[in-house]
């Protein structure tokens, strides 16, 4: 089939990848928000799937926004059989979903119907569910509503973050959706409507959603560090600023803390919860690159019953 890809960031790379080493389809284009400020000059930086598709030699599309009449026609000009989508980051409308005879295919790293919207594996991780996995489905104008061709499978690792599972789903799903593309051309595969019981919403991850309540039990700490980690980052404050949490681990056989009180070693730091502590191994300070908790703790000479917070 023709195709036009969509996707933004680094985790739809392995898709278009796989999509390119396929030798049955011809990606014609590629579709991808438009480049963004980044880095400390703010400088505007093309998304990394603009970037593969360059190197590529494909055609890259930048509308501003997906029903711009000029991107429309350019999709209708270039006439492709399907489009598939891997976390292109804006709303399909009606007339570009027209366009494409067999419409618009999206990977979503779910298994649908669960944790439909913006954030499924930092909620995934946040709930604390032992699998996930990601799921290929025609796209209609609700929110990742549409019937499901495929699925594959993945295990929840008790120490996965949310970037450890995103790259192995990146991959994994990669296959499913040249699988999925494959099906569709030769007419074997057909896409089942998604049950209506079990819907769970995955709305983006804030950063007021990634402040750590110590008042909740340690793995409930621990899942929103994992699930929050690289992006948007756990954190708490420190004496009036912000501590960003990189990594933590849950301690069972530690009692006696407080919620938020530290106690600090000279190789350990470890921070109360409703249960059992939980033991900082790295943070990042305010203005300061990451660092060992044991190393920022010496340096901030943490008092008797002192605690983050508050």
């Amino acid at each position: 089939m023709k195709l036009v890809f969509a996707g933004t960031p680094e985790v739809a790379v392995p898709a278009l990848d796989a999509l390119l080493a396929s030798g049955r389809h011809e990606v014609a284009a590629v579709v991808t928000r438009p480049d963004a400020p980044a880095g400390r000059g703010r400088r505007l930086v093309a998304s990394p799937v603009a970037d593969r598709a360059e190197e590529a030699g494909i055609e890259v599309l930048k509308p501003a926004r997906p029903r711009d009449p000029d991107f429309l026609e350019r999709l209708k000009e270039i006439a492709p059989d399907c489009c598939p989508v891997v976390a292109y980051g804006a709303l399909l409308p009606r007339a570009a979903l027209d366009i494409p005879a067999r419409g618009w295919v999206n990977l979503h790293f779910s298994l649908l119907p669960a944790w439909r919207g913006a954030a499924p594996v930092q909620h995934a991780i946040m709930a604390g569910d032992e699998i996930t996995g990601a799921a290929t489905f025609q796209i209609e104008e609700g929110l990742d509503s549409g019937p499901v061709y495929g699925t594959v499978t993945e295990v929840i690792r008790p120490t996965d973050t949310s970037g450890d599972l995103l790259t192995r789903l990146a991959f994994a799903g990669a296959g499913l959706l040249v699988a999925t593309m494959d099906g569709i051309e030769d007419g074997a595969l057909q896409a089942v409507p998604q049950p209506a019981e079990g819907v769970s919403l995955a709305p983006k991850v804030t950063v007021e959603d990634a402040r750590v309540d110590w008042n909740t039990p340690a793995l409930r700490v621990d899942r929103v560090v994992r699930g929050c980690t690289p992006a948007p980052g756990a954190w708490t404050t420190f004496r009036g600023e912000r501590l960003k949490i990189v990594q933590a681990a849950p301690v069972p056989d530690t009692t006696g803390l407080a919620p938020g009180q530290l106690s600090a070693g000279k190789n350990n730091v470890y921070v109360g919860t409703a249960s059992y502590a939980v033991e900082l191994l790295w943070v990042q300070a305010q203005g300061k690159k990451p660092m060992r908790a044991a190393d920022w703790a010496r340096g901030v000479r943490i008092a008797a019953g002192e605690s983050v917070g508050g």
